[in-house]
C-alpha cells in the first residue's frame, strides 16, 4: 500500500497546544540504551542544537545536516504550529509534534539516495520511547536502520549504516500520554566504506557486437548454434547485437538461450538480406522443445522470400520487419507448439502449416494460411475473422492496453535503452517514431556473471536500473525492486536462480516497473514465490502507468531439481502480463511429481490485470488462480501435469483435476478470450479430469473460444469449463469446444 502524509491543516490563529514543559532533573545526565548508544539529558527549557556524544561514526562519515531545510511530512501534527519541517529547519525553538497516539512518523526527503551514517535526535519532554529509524529509496518500502527500545528522551546520536533517499523516525510507544516532539533531527551522509555501484560500461564476455563489415560474421553465427543448437539445458547464454546497417548473404540459425536483435531504433534500420532461423533438426524435425531464444528488432529479407521460425514456447519475435513470408512449421512439417508474435510486420503471408497454437499482438500480416487448434489475434492488421465454431481463430479487432518491450539501441556511438509508452486499443506495429523515452546506458547497472544480489540490490538502492548481460545468476538474497518505473532487461535470456529457498524477486507496489527479457530457474531448495509483484494486500491504482512483465518465463526442474510454491503472484493493480511461459518441467533433469513440485503457476490477487500471451503448464495444483477483478486474458496456453501418479493426487473438494484457469469463487468481472487447454496423463492415462476451466457463473463472467483435448487418449476431459461442454474421448486428438460461457 502507498504510504500517504497524514498531516493535519489547521488555521494559522490556531493556539499552541500546552505540553508540559517539565525535562528531566537539572543538569546533565548519561543514561544508556540498551544498544549501547548514550543520550545527554538536557535541563534547558529551550536547549540548544542537539549536542551528540563524541561517537566514531565509521570512514567519510559527514559532519554538515544533510537532511536541514529539505522537504518534509509526518503522519499527523498537533497543530499548525508544529509542522513536520520545523524538525528539520536547524532552529532549536521550532518543533514537529504528532497527534497523541501509536504509531506515528515523521520523515524526510534528501533529494537523492545517499550513504547515512549517522542520525542526531533532539527530543522535546514529550519524547519516543520505542521508535526505529528507518531509509527508503522510494518513500514505500522501508529498511530499519536502527530500531531502539526503552529511550527516556533528551539528546542522542545513532550510527547507523545503509542508504535511502527518505529518512523516517517511526514511533511506536510514547515515553509520555502526549504525541512524539522533536525540537530537531540532523541526518548526516558519507561514504559507509563501500564504493558506490557505477553505472553503464561494456556489455560483456557473452555479447557479440558485429557491424555489416564484422569479419567471419557467419562463422560467429555457426560457431554460437553449434554450441547452442541442443544444450537445452545448458549454462550458455547468448547475445547477438547488430549495428544498423545492411547485412548480406547471412543466415543466422538460433539455438538454445541465444538471441539476435538489431541496435537501431527502428527495426529497418538493421537489414538482413537473409535468414535467421528456427528449425528443428537436432530433434529429428520436432519442433516443439525449441524454447527460450528470440529475434527482435530488425528487418529480414528472407533469401527464398520465406523465413523459417518454427518454435515452441518462450521464443518470442518482437518488432520484426519481414519483408516476405513466415513458416512456423521446421522442415518437413513435423510437430510444432509454439508461439508468439508482437508488434511485427510480415509482408507476405504467415504459414502455421503444424502449429498448434499461436498468439499474434499489434501486428500487420499480409496473409494468415491454417491454424490447427488455437489461433488468436488482438490489433492485428490482416488477421483472419473469428471462425472458432469449426476453426481455429479468435480475432479482437485491437488490444485494449499494451506497451511494448524495452530494448537496447545505439544512438551515435553510445548505447540506450528505449522505453516505449503505453498504448489503449492498439492496431498494427508502433514504429516508426514510436512514443517513449530514452535512457542511457549510465543509468544502468550492467549486470555481469559473479555479480551478487548485494551489489544487484545496492544498485536499485543508488536508483540505478539493471540490465543482465547473458548469464547464470545465482542470489542468495532477493532482489528487490522498489523504485518506480525502473527497467530490469535481460539479454540472451539471462537467468536468476534463488539459492537456500530465497525467493528470486520483488517488486514494490509502485508504477510503470518494467520486467523484461530474463528467466527464472528454481533452486533445490523450495522458494514461496519466484516472482512476486506487488506487496500483498495492495491496492494503488496504477492505470496510468503499469507495471509490465514482459519474456519473463519462468522455470521449475528440467536444468535439475527445483522447488516453488508459487512461481508469479501478481498482487499490484492494472499489472500487464505480457507474454510468459511459466513451466514446471515435465522432461530433463530433477524432474518427478514431488522432485520438482510447484503448487501454482500463476497467481493474480491484484485488480485490473491484463494477460497477452499467457502459456502456464504441468503445476501440482492450478496452472493459473485468478483472484482478482476486473481480470482479462487474450489467448490461453496450457498443459496439464503428464506425471499426476493418479486421480486421488489431484482430486479436491470432490473435484477430479484442478482446473487449467481458475476464476475464484468471490470474482464478479472477469473476460478472456481464446484458451486451450490439454491432458496428456501419461502416469496414469485413465485419469478423467472434471474440467479444463471452472469460473463463477455470473453475468460479469464472459468466456469466449475455449478448448479442452486429450493428447492421444492419454486421459480425458469431462467437460470444457464448469460442467459444460462435450467430454473428450479416445485416441482421435479432437478438441471439445465451447465458444461463449455462460
Amino acid at each position: 500500500m502507498r504510504l500517504r502524509s497524514l498531516g493535519v491543516a489547521l488555521a494559522a490563529t490556531a493556539a499552541l497546544a500546552a505540553l508540559p514543559t517539565a525535562h528531566p532533573s537539572a543538569g546533565a545526565a548519561e543514561i544508556p540504551l540498551p544498544q549501547g548508544k548514550t543520550v545527554t539529558a538536557s535541563s534547558e527549557e529551550n536547549p540548544g542544537p542537539a549536542a551528540a556524544p563524541a561517537v566514531d561514526s565509521g570512514p567519510g562519515c559527514g559532519t554538515a545536516d544533510a537532511a536541514r531545510g529539505r522537504p518534509a511530512t509526518a503522519s499527523s501534527t498537533e497543530n499548525a504550529g508544529t509542522p513536520a519541517s520545523a524538525a528539520f529547519d536547524g532552529d532549536p525553538g521550532t518543533r514537529w509534534s504528532s497527534q497523541a497516539a501509536d504509531p506515528q512518523w515523521v520523515r524526510v526527503d534528501l533529494g537523492s539516495v545517499q550513504d547515512v551514517c549517522k542520525v542526531d535526535l533532539d527530543w522535546e519532554t514529550a519524547y519516543g520511547k520505542d521508535f526505529q529509524i528507518q531509509a527508503s529509496a522510494d518513500g514505500q518500502n522501508w529498511t530499519t536502520l536502527e530500531n531502539v527500545t526503552g529511550a527516556t528522551g533528551g539528546t542522542a546520536s545513532y550510527d547507523v549504516s545503509g542508504s535511502g533517499r527518505y529518512v523516517r523516525i517511526r514511533g511506536t510507544a510514547r515515553g509520555t500520554g502526549y504525541g512524539y516532539s522533536l525540537w530537531e533531527v540532523a541526518v548526516h551522509t558519507g561514504s559507509t566504506g563501500v564504493p558506490p555501484v557505477q553505472g553503464g560500461g561494456d556489455l560483456g564476455p557473452n555479447v557479440i557486437v558485429v557491424d555489416p563489415s564484422t569479419p567471419n560474421l557467419q562463422r560467429k553465427f555457426d560457431d554460437v548454434f553449434a554450441r547452442q543448437e541442443s544444450a537445452q539445458f545448458g549454462t550458455g547464454r547468448y547475445q547477438f547485437l547488430l549495428k544498423p546497417g545492411t547485412y548480406h548473404g547471412i543466415n543466422a540459425q538460433l539455438g538454445f538461450y541465444t538471441s539476435v536483435s538489431g541496435l537501431g531504433l527502428n527495426p529497418d534500420d538493421t537489414q538482413i538480406d537473409g535468414d535467421i532461423t528456427v528449425d528443428a533438426g537436432w530433434f529429428n524435425g520436432n519442433a516443439t522443445q525449441n524454447f527460450w531464444r528470440s529475434a527482435e528488432n530488425l528487418a529480414i529479407k528472407p533469401s527464398n522470400g520465406t523465413d523459417r521460425w518454427a518454435v515452441a514456447q518462450a521464443a518470442p519475435f518482437r518488432r520484426i520487419h519481414v519483408q516476405g513470408g513466415l513458416n512456423l512449421a521446421p522442415n518437413g512439417y513435423g510437430w510444432a507448439s509454439g508461439g508468439y508474435i508482437a508488434d511485427s510486420r510480415i509482408d507476405g503471408t504467415v504459414g502455421p502449416y503444424s502449429q498448434q497454437q499461436w498468439y499474434t499482438r499489434d501486428s500487420s500480416v499480409g496473409g494468415w494460411s491454417n491454424g490447427v487448434w488455437n489461433m488468436t489475434f488482438s490489433g492485428v492488421q490482416g488477421a483472419p475473422a473469428t471462425d472458432f465454431d469449426s476453426g481455429p481463430y479468435t480475432t479482437l479487432d485491437t488490444t485494449p492496453v499494451s506497451r511494448e518491450k524495452p530494448f537496447l539501441y545505439l544512438d551515435g556511438s553510445g548505447y540506450k535503452v528505449f522505453v516505449p509508452a503505453k498504448r489503449t486499443n492498439a492496431r498494427g506495429v508502433s514504429w516508426p517514431a514510436g512514443p517513449g523515452n530514452s535512457l542511457p546506458l549510465d543509468r544502468f547497472y550492467v549486470v555481469k556473471p559473479g555479480a551478487t544480489a548485494a551489489t544487484i540490490n545496492a544498485a536499485l538502492a543508488q536508483g540505478l536500473n539493471l540490465l543482465f548481460t547473458p548469464g547464470v545468476y545465482h542470489l542468495d538474497r532477493t532482489i528487490d525492486i522498489t523504485r518506480a518505473d525502473t527497467v530490469v532487461l535481460g539479454l540472451g535470456l539471462a537467468t536468476l536462480v534463488p539459492d537456500n529457498g530465497v525467493d528470486a524477486m520483488h517488486v514494490a507496489d509502485v508504477d510503470g516497473v518494467r520486467l523484461a527479457g530474463f528467466l527464472i530457474d528454481a533452486g533445490p531448495v523450495n522458494s514461496d514465490t519466484l516472482l512476486r509483484i506487488g506487496t500483498p494486500g495492495a491496492g494503488a491504482d496504477h492505470s496510468a502507468d503499469p507495471t509490465t512483465m514482459q519474456d519473463v518465463f519462468v522455470r521449475i526442474g528440467g536444468a535439475g531439481p527445483g522447488l516453488a510454491t508459487n512461481s508469479v503472484v501478481v498482487n499490484s493493480d492494472d499489472v500487464i502480463i505480457d507474454h510468459t511461459w511459466i513451466w514446471r518441467a515435465d522432461h530433463g533433469g530433477g524432474v518427478g511429481w514431488e522432485t520438482n513440485r510447484a503448487d501454482q503457476g500463476l497467481r493474480v490477487n491484484g485488480d485490473d490485470v491484463l494477460a497477452t500471451g499467457l502459456f502456464v503448464e504441468h503445476f501440482n495444483k492450478y496452472d493459473v488462480y485468478w483472484n482478482g477483478q476486473r481480470g482479462r486474458t487474450i489467448f490461453f496456453q496450457n498443459e496439464k501435469a503428464y506425471d499426476a501418479p493418479n486421480a486421488a493426487a489431484v482430486t479436491h473438494d470432490g473435484i477430479v483435476g484442478y482446473a487449467a484457469y481458475k476464476v475464484a469463487d468471490s470474482v464478479t468481472s472477469h473476460e478472456a478470450w481464446g484458451l486451450g487447454s490439454y491432458c496428456n496423463y501419461t502416469a496414469d492415462p485413465s485419469i478423467v479430469q472434471a474440467h479444463g476451466f471452472q469460473v463463477p457463473v455470473t453475468s460479469g463472467i464472459r468466456m469466449h473460444d475455449l478448448l479442452v483435448i486429450s493428447l492421444g487418449g492419454k486421459g480425458q476431459y469431462a467437460h470444457v469449463v464448469n460442467g459444460t461442454g462435450t467430454p473428450t474421448s479416445g485416441t482421435g486428438t479432437v478438441p471439445s469446444k465451447v465458444t461463449s460461457f455462460p
